[in-house]
This record gives structure tokens, C-alpha cells and sequence, in this order.
């Protein structure tokens, strides 16, 4: 059961220009689904469908196992790439006015508000105009006016573009906490570090069409390359070049660092054993390749038949 899915969502512009093909993708509810690609690749467009900014020209978005409704938008946060916050005006006046467009009273917008500022550290600039803050400051109000009507879907495009590095585990925390309260959120960013660190599923836009989607432990599975570290107070690594072979080696103050690549079918439990029958062993790790790696070269590819994990 999925609490957002899309149906073979196409979107082409007057241009010419297919911005979706067919996308379908499956967000279950109280995850944090990462929505990847390179740019161009009709992510955004996919969010203002999602948002019912725009319509798609075929295919269905299915909200809490129902077609999208256009109710539904008072219970989705949205926070865009391209900040929109009116610069002349007062932070905790904008806020408020943002958080009554999403269906708040005056003073349940104002009663939210003001403990949002306070947990994030920013209650000092209540009533300083939004030109006077810093763009770290501002990007945290606006976050604030993204989820201060409570959404039960939230989506957040680049939220940490421009924070240093304690407002950002400010916000990943922040995210964190919304998933622990059941929030539903899609994470669209191209730092494939906070992918690993904070998404559960994520689906890869190219060309207008999904080239990959999964559980991320499953699709760090699926992309292996059967790479180890082995740690070793020894020189040299007495390995059996029948079942794996040593690519490099490197030293680490007394320790030496061997990279070997299991070549045979071996199964991780017996490769180990046969490796440290033969050499003292420090520590022993499997190289699994990085969301990065993984989306660069799935991004190289001419090929898009990947299956869905």
C-alpha cells in the first residue's frame, strides 16, 4: 500500500520537450523517499504534478490510495529549490500569512509559528524583515512555513543548499523527527551522501524516465563489485589467485591496506575463512559501492531497462 504513486505520468511543453515518459513511482507511507537525477531530467516537473501546480498530460497520481484530489494540496509541505519568500516582509508576518494559506487560523498559525522559530534558533528575528537575514536564516524560515500546517506529505527540494554544516544536521534531524511522527517525505537533492544517510527508497529520473528504483540497501546489493579491504600488520597478503586477486596495497601508520577483488562464486563467510588461513587479519570490510558511484554510472549508461528491486 502506497500513501503517493504515480501512474505512467507523462508531461510534454509546447516546445517539443518530453519532460516525463511514463514515470511511475511508489512512495510507501512514513518514508523518506529520495527522488534523484541529474538536471533536466523532469523531477521538478514531476513535484509541481505531485502539487497540482501543473497537470500531467496522461497518467494518474494516486494520493492516500485514491486519485489526487484538490484538497489534498492543504496536506502537502512543499519547499522548492528556488526559495519564494517576499524579502520586505516581517519573518513571523510571512510566516503566518503562508501557514493561513494552508487552511491555519490567525492564532493557531501564530501558536505554531512561534515554537518553530524557538526550536530552530531563530526566534530573535520574529519581526526583522526577511532582507535582514542571512540566506541560512531564511532558508530555515521557509522550512518552518513548510511544515508548520502539520502535512501528512512533505517535500523538500535541495534543503540544505546554503547551510553550514550545524544548521544542516539541524534540519536532518528536523527530518528525521518528522519521519518518526509518521510523515510521509520525498528528498529531492543531488548530495548522494545525505541519500544514504537519510533515505529509505529512491527512484532515478533520466531522460524523462525512471532508470532505477528500490530499497537503497537492496540496490548497494545489487551493485556489488565484490571489493574488500583487508588490514593486515604484514607486507605482503598470501591470497590463492583461483578464487581472488590483490589490486593494490597501501600503508596506514603500522598497518598495511590490501584492496582484493573476490573472483570466483565464493560465498563473503568462505572467502573470509580461506583468507585468513593464510594471514593474520586486523580488520576485514566489503567496498560496497556508494549512491554516488551508483548514480554516475547509471547516469553513463545507454541502456534503461533496469528492473524495479
Amino acid at each position: 500500500m502506497y500513501f503517493l504513486e504515480t501512474k505512467k505520468v507523462i508531461k510534454q511543453y509546447a516546445t517539443g520537450n518530453t519532460a516525463l515518459d511514463g514515470v511511475s513511482i511508489q512512495v510507501p507511507k512514513g518514508i523518506i523517499f529520495g527522488l534523484l537525477g541529474p538536471n533536466g531530467a523532469g523531477k521538478t516537473t514531476l513535484i509541481r504534478i505531485i502539487n497540482r501546480i501543473m497537470a500531467p498530460d496522461s497518467g494518474e497520481v494516486m494520493f492516500d490510495n485514491r486519485k489526487s484530489l484538490p484538497d489534498d494540496v492543504y496536506r502537502i509541505g512543499y519547499l522548492p529549490e528556488e526559495r519564494g519568500l517576499y524579502r520586505k516582509m516581517k519573518a513571523g508576518e510571512q510566516a503566518v500569512y503562508l501557514a493561513r494559506l494552508k487552511g491555519l487560523s490567525a492564532g493557531e498559525a501564530s501558536k505554531r509559528l512561534h515554537a518553530l522559530f524557538q526550536k530552530l534558533d531563530i526566534a530573535s528575528w520574529w519581526n526583522k524583515r526577511l532582507e535582514e537575514l542571512s540566506k541560512g536564516m531564511q532558508q530555515k524560515v521557509q522550512f518552518i512555513t513548510t511544515i508548520a500546517h502539520n502535512p501528512d506529505l512533505l517535500i523538500f527540494d535541495e534543503p540544505f543548499s546554503g547551510f553550514d554544516p550545524l544548521n544542516t544536521e539541524l534540519l536532518k534531524n528536523e527530518i528525521r523527527s518528522l519521519k518518526a511522527d509518521g510523515k510521509t517525505i520525498i528528498f529531492s537533492t543531488h548530495n548522494m551522501a545525505s541519500v544514504e544517510e537519510l533515505c529509505d527508497e529512491i527512484a532515478l529520473i533520466d531522460h524523462a524516465k525512471v532508470v532505477l528504483s528500490g530499497n537503497i540497501a537492496d540496490i548497494r546489493r545489487k551493485y556489488r563489485c565484490n571489493v574488500f579491504t583487508v588490514r593486515t600488520d604484514n607486507e605482503s597478503l598470501a591470497v590463492d589467485d583461483s578464487f581472488c586477486e590483490v589490486v593494490s596495497r597501501t600503508k596506514d601508520h603500522n598497518l598495511y591496506c590490501f584492496t582484493v577483488k573476490k573472483t570466483s562464486d565464493t560465498s563473503n563467510s568462505e572467502f573470509i575463512t580461506r583468507i585468513a588461513a593464510s594471514n593474520e587479519i586486523i580488520s576485514f570490510e566489503e567496498k560496497a559501492p556508494s549512491m554516488n558511484e551508483i548514480f554516475i554510472n547509471t547516469i553513463n549508461t545507454t541502456t534503461y531497462e533496469y528492473p524495479k528491486l
